[in-house]
C-alpha cells in the first residue's frame, strides 16, 4: 500500500553541522496496517512522518502510494491523500473558527468548490450525530469557537476531521502527549474505535509504551534514522514492557560494542 525505497534525508547539508538521520531507508506498508512508532528523541520518528506527508522533501529515494509515485508532489497536493493530527492540536483545526466550520472544512476536503457557502445547514444533523458519539458533549458546542474548547475535545475533534474523508493513511503524531492521563485514555479508545471501523491504513508515533503495545497489528522502533525492530503477527500479540524494554537495551549494548570497535581503529 505505502513503499518507501532508499530514502535519503540530510540536514544543513554542505555545512560543517551536516546531519544525516536517513540513508537508504525501506519500508512496506500493508493496506490495512495499524503501525505503532516508537524510539528515542531524535531516532527519526517524526520526521519520517513529515516525509511521507511532504512536510519535509528527501534527498533520494521514492514514496509510493497503491503504485503512484508521490515522492514529488506538494504537502498541500498529499493533504487529499492523508488524515493528520498532530500532538498541538491547533495545527488540526482552525482556533478562531467555529466547531460547525470546522467539521464543514473536513467535510468538503477533496471535493470540487464554488461561490456556494461553506457552511450547509444539510449538514448539521450528521455532524451532531457524529459529534454525539464522541460522548464529550461537542453535539452541544456547534456554534462555539474551538479555540474554546478542552484539550481533550480539540483533539477529538481533530481526529474526527482528520478521518471524515476516509483518508488511505492516517498519520499520528504523539496525538495524546500534550493531554493528562485520563484525557489521553479517551481520545486512544477513541483512535482505535474509528481506524478499527474505517479500516484506515494507519502509522501512529507515541512515547507510550503501553500504547504501542496494545494498539495496531505492528510495530517499529527506530533509533538513529534506521527501523531496529519490526514486530508483528504472534510476536507482536505476546509483546510485553518487559521484552521491549530488552530489546533496547541489546541494541543499545550492541552500538556501543561496534563504536568502541570503531574509536579502537584510532
Amino acid at each position: 500500500m505505502l513503499q518507501v525505497r532508499n530514502l535519503v534525508k540530510v540536514f544543513n547539508k554542505g555545512t560543517v553541522n551536516e546531519s544525516i538521520l536517513f540513508d537508504g531507508l525501506g519500508m512496506d506498508i500493508q493496506e490495512g496496517d495499524f503501525i505503532t512508532i516508537i524510539g528515542s528523541n531524535g531516532a527519526g520518528k517524526s520526521s519520517f512522518l513529515n516525509l511521507v506527508a511532504g512536510t519535509l522533501s528527501s534527498d533520494e529515494g521514492a514514496i509510493t502510494l497503491k503504485g503512484k509515485d508521490i515522492t514529488k508532489l506538494w504537502e498541500f497536493q498529499r493533504t487529499k491523500l492523508f488524515g493528520r493530527v498532530f500532538q498541538n492540536p491547533t495545527l488540526g483545526t482552525s482556533p478562531s473558527m467555529t466547531v460547525l466550520e470546522n467539521l464543514s472544512m473536513a467535510y468538503n476536503k477533496g471535493k470540487k468548490f464554488n461561490l456556494s457557502l461553506g457552511v450547509s445547514k444539510d449538514n448539521i444533523p450528521f455532524f451532531i450525530d457524529l459529534l454525539s458519539q464522541l460522548s464529550l458533549g461537542l453535539e452541544d458546542k456547534l456554534h462555539t469557537e474551538v479555540g474554546l474548547l478542552s484539550g481533550g475535545q480539540r483533539q477529538a475533534l481533530s481526529l474526527l476531521m482528520a478521518t471524515m474523508s476516509n483518508p488511505q493513511l492516517l498519520l499520528l503524531d504523539e496525538h495524546t502527549a500534550a493531554l493528562d492521563p485520563k484525557t489521553s485514555k479517551t481520545i486512544i479508545e477513541l483512535t482505535e474505535a474509528i481506524v478499527l471501523k474505517k479500516k484506515i491504513t494507519t502509522l501512529m508515533v507515541t512515547h507510550n509504551l503501553n500504547q504501542a503495545i496494545s494498539l495496531g497489528n505492528r510495530l517499529l522502533m527506530f533509533h538513529r534514522g534506521k527501523v531496529v525492530l519490526d514486530i508483528k503477527g504472534e510476536e507482536k500479540k505476546s509483546l510485553t514492557i518487559e521484552k521491549l524494554l530488552g530489546y533496547f537495551e541489546e541494541i543499545q549494548s550492541k552500538e556501543a560494542i561496534s563504536d568502541a570497535m570503531l574509536f579502537s581503529n584510532f
